[in-house]
């Protein structure tokens, strides 16, 4: 990092965003003077139902650096929540917007017809696991796209209820609350709601035990029992549960959840949202347990930062569905698809995937020596660039979300940003653009290394 006094002389920072450095740099404290300003106006303006985790304004982004009104340089380690998996300023799809942009913005594909929307759906169907010939509908968010996935498992089995699972979080519609398990914040004051989906628990590390999966298999089979297996109509899980804490079930789960499924002709849909295109070093995150899904679910970087989801399935699955079924005014809109083909030829030439599986080995070498070493650090969850590093009690391992929250403090403080999650609030995740260069990457960990140790002591009186 280089601090103020070391500015070269003459550099403007808010020049274009191609030659933002991609080096941390602290102009002022974060949040600076203009982003207070702005927060005074945020708060005039904008309902108090968004939260933000780092109040700051960002200027403009590139690579893994967000540039704040103030002149910081953060390192970003959260991709917008995961959308940005290429960088907040890519290339390829900038070209391709502007290209669009310079045609039409807008027609809606089920009123008149574009390519891209089809040159998307072929590129999923042929990427997508599974040798069965395959459909796919687009859509607009992760939470419509599986709402979608809900109505198309319903409507070809002909049945109602949906298997869930403890930690799942699917989204923020009415639907897709019910599927997610998390209470606070995103079910909290909106009920009721569905009393047809059934959550049972994954079994995922450092607590699970060696017959962990049988167990929570059994737990899948005593609710199918109880409420009758041939009333479900899908079972949805995450291959990785982000929202959760990257939690990864345990090896097995998944092909058991599979075994099960075709045992009462229930669906299984691979919500891969957050784990998908790339980010774990595979396209898709399922791929590491070679379980093939009815439907899979994609959406965030998908289209690198433009709303675009997808369900992808066998074809007598999605073509079930009776025409005009399925859709939404904005659904598989031509900028997000242009945004997505762009997406689409990085994952297929670039060796972004071995940058995502590097970026993964140092996380392992950095993070993992913390796990068990005094400070707090119960584990560390890496797949790929998707990162979890869960707080907690070293002896009886009950979660420690001070710790998590003072670590998230000291890292924002020092331009790193690191948010917190978690069932418990006690992980914090990581989920860094794939093509942040290494030396940035292994900055940015250095950073959430020292708030570790730093702020130590005061964060386990805290949570005692």
């Amino acid at each position: 990092m280089i601090t103020g006094n070391q500015l070269l002389p003459g550099f403007d920072q808010r020049r274009a965003v191609q030659g933002v450095p991609q080096e941390r740099y602290l102009a002022t404290e974060i949040p600076g003077p203009r982003s207070r300003e702005l927060m005074v106006e945020r708060r005039a303006h904008v309902s108090n139902g968004f939260g933000a985790q780092l109040p700051v304004f960002i200027d403009c982004a590139d690579g893994g650096i967000l540039l704040d009104v103030d002149g910081n340089r953060i390192v970003d380690f959260a991709s917008g929540l995961g959308p940005t998996s290429l960088g907040a300023s890519n290339e390829r799809v900038r070209e391709r917007l502007q290209a669009q942009l310079d045609r039409f913005t807008h027609t809606c594909f089920m009123t008149t017809e574009y390519e891209s929307y089809v040159e998307v759906c072929r590129w999923l169907n042929r990427r997508a696991p599974g040798s069965k010939e395959k459909r796919t509908a687009l859509f607009s968010t992760g939470a419509e796209a599986n709402e979608n996935a809900v109505k198309i498992a319903r409507y070809f089995t002909g049945r109602s209820k949906v298997l869930a699972f403890d930690g799942a979080y699917h989204g923020r519609t009415h639907m897709t609350m019910s599927l997610t398990s998390k209470a606070h914040p995103y079910k909290t004051g909106f009920g009721p709601f569905s009393n047809d989906v059934i959550h049972v628990p994954v079994p995922t590390s450092p607590r699970a035990s060696a017959d962990a999966v049988e167990l929570s298999l059994d737990c899948v089979r005593a609710a199918l029992r109880e409420n009758d297996p041939t009333s479900f109509a899908a079972m949805i899980i995450e291959p990785i549960l982000g929202e959760a804490g990257c939690l990864i079930p345990q090896k097995g789960f998944l092909a058991g959840l599979r075994e099960i499924a075709d045992e009462h002709g229930i669906l299984l849909i691979a919500d891969e949202v957050q784990s998908g295109m790339g980010r774990t070093g595979r396209i898709w995150a399922i791929e590491y347990e070679d379980v093939v899904p009815d439907l899979l679910v994609a959406a965030k970087a998908l289209a690198n930062g433009m709303p675009l989801s997808s369900v992808t399935g066998a074809a007598d699955v999605m073509n079930a569905v009776h025409p005009a079924g399925l859709g939404g005014t904005y659904a598989g809109n031509p900028l997000s698809c242009e945004a997505a083909l762009a997406v689409f030829e990085q994952l297929d030439t670039d060796g972004v995937l071995d940058k995502a599986t590097d970026l993964g080995r140092i996380a392992i070498e950095m993070l993992r020596p913390l796990v068990g070493g005094g400070h707090g650090v119960i584990d560390v969850r890496v797949r790929g660039a998707m990162i979890g590093i869960e707080f907690g009690d070293e002896a009886t391992m009950e979660p420690a979300s001070g710790r998590a929250k003072a670590v998230s403090a000291y890292c924002h403080a020092n331009g790193v940003l690191a948010l917190t999650n978690g069932v418990h609030e006690n992980v914090i995740r990581l989920l860094p653009p794939i093509v942040i260069e290494p030396t940035l990457f292994r900055d940015g960990l250095q950073v959430i290394i020292d708030g570790i140790r730093n702020t130590a002591p005061k964060a386990i009186s805290d949570d005692r």
